[in-house]
């Protein structure tokens, strides 16, 4: 299949901490510019890429814009960064990995923590903890603090790269869709659409659904859609009722998450919109981890109708987040077609 590889790789590896996404956002402004009716930008750094349709309803497509990264705390005296989590970390998964400290230029760092051959018994069985590392440099504190503050936010340096029919790096979540909506308004730029779309690039999801619940007031979407990565556990170990999703098994469509029972008529619309339009797809229900779809189910006057396409990703908040390239391209699919479709379903209860 073909995706545009190089404009997703530039996407994955454009930093944008939670509370920092101006770089994705000038990137996701530069590649909108020519596919929206208007575009706005509100005062939390939401883009909202704005399609007028023929009727008097509208949709919000939600696909938040920031990754997992940390944020300065302190520095020592030799120059070693102390650093608090923006968003959800395994600790072990910090071992050995390069750092992006983006000070008043970018530096390079290393999760760097006490070297096992000095550790004590007790030390070495223990389970690792955030605490227990710190960032170096390589740099002396004077250096550092002419670059780098209290405050500043550090991204994972990891590049992006093709493995078989699959992308993998850092970033994934959620940067596939932010391609994935790019895709769609790319898809529907010279197409009439049913009712206005709000294609909206959310700031602040992994700190807890942040944007998405300021853009939502600010619509009242009549329909809602999330889009986002969803756990593929399709690994030697899991067991069929574990595996939430599967790579290469098609695009996902979201029953549930830990935020969100979607609107019963939106999981049917979309499964029939997947069936009419021959896109592979498998149901997705996620016990644990919520996305954007709450915030644009609940905060709107009355709620709207909603529910998500979900991307299956292995090895999600790493470094090595892996997706399949057809179910990438079928999330566009699908997503594009729920938007044309959405007038000829019958929404009553």
């Amino acid at each position: 299949m073909s995706i545009n590889t190089i404009l997703l790789n530039t996407i994955c590896t454009t930093p944008g901490a939670p509370g920092f996404e101006q770089k994705i956002r000038e990137l996701v402004l530069d590649e909108i510019k020519d596919l929206a009716d208007e575009i706005e930008v509100d005062n939390l750094g939401n883009v909202y890429a704005i399609k007028r349709g023929k009727g008097d309803k509208k949709i919000m497509v939600g696909a938040h814009m920031d990754e997992i990264g940390f944020i300065v705390t302190h520095i020592d005296d030799n120059g070693f960064i102390r650093f608090h989590t923006l968003g959800g970390f395994d600790p072990k998964t910090l071992t050995a990995q390069r750092v992006i400290v983006h000070g008043t230029k970018d530096i390079i760092g290393v999760m760097a923590s006490k070297p096992i051959h000095v550790m004590t018994t007790e030390e070495r069985n223990k389970i690792a903890k955030t605490k227990d590392y710190f960032i170096d440099t390589g740099m002396s504190a004077e250096e550092v603090k002419e670059i780098v503050e209290i405050g500043t936010p550090i991204t994972r340096e990891r590049e992006f790269i093709e493995m078989g029919n699959c992308v993998n790096g850092k970033s994934l979540d959620n940067r596939l869709a932010v391609f994935i909506l790019i895709e769609t308004l790319r898809n529907l730029k010279d197409k009439e659409i049913p009712y206005d779309l709000y294609g909206v690039f959310t700031v602040q999801e992994e700190v807890g659904i942040r944007g998405a619940n300021v853009a939502a007031l600010k619509i009242n979407p009549d329909f809602g859609f999330g889009l986002d990565t969803t756990i593929a556990f399709d690994l030697p170990g899991a067991a069929a009722h574990e595996k939430i999703t599967e790579l290469g098994k098609g695009t996902a469509i979201k029953i549930m998450d830990a935020g969100t029972i979607c609107d019963f008529r939106m999981v049917k619309f979309m499964k029939q919109t997947a069936d009419k339009h021959g896109i592979t797809w498998q149901p997705e229900i996620l016990t644990a981890g919520g996305t954007d779809t709450s915030g644009i189910q609940r905060m709107t006057e009355g709620g709207s109708i909603a529910g998500a396409v979900s991307i299956p990703t292995r090895n999600l908040h790493q470094v090595i987040e892996m997706a399949d390239k057809d179910d990438i391209e079928g999330s566009i699919k699908l997503l594009t077609a729920c938007i044309t479709d959405i007038n000829s379903y019958d929404w009553s209860f």
